[in-house]
């Protein structure tokens, strides 16, 4: 190698280098708070998003509650829901059983 391309490495890398470092300086004093604000903004709607989840999901619990209690009290009919309301089926416990299940059993 040729002492005129080691000087041009010995030059050219570092001013690469402060032009990089004030460049970052550069974003982090005129851009970033930009940025910051930007994300909080979004965590804040994302967290209002989860609350109101939570919230409706608190709802739906204490009126299904409710609704359990005083058809409880008013008759002994089962129930029918309305078409327009969903039905949650959970399964009954003793099929969780892995006796009857040829695929599950140990050899």
């Amino acid at each position: 190698m040729s002492s005129s391309f080691l000087a041009l490495i010995w030059w050219v890398v570092p001013a690469l280098g402060l032009a990089g470092a004030l460049l970052y300086v550069l974003w982090v004093t005129k851009f970033q708070g930009k940025f910051q604000q930007e994300t909080q903004r979004s965590v804040g709607q994302f967290q209002r998003f989860q609350d109101s989840l939570r919230d409706s999901q608190a709802r739906d619990v204490a009126a299904e509650a409710a609704q359990s209690q005083a058809s409880q009290f008013t008759s002994a009919a089962p129930e029918t829901a309305p078409p327009n309301q969903r039905q949650l089926i959970k399964p009954d416990p003793a099929s969780d059983s892995n006796d009857d299940n040829p695929f599950l059993k140990k050899s």
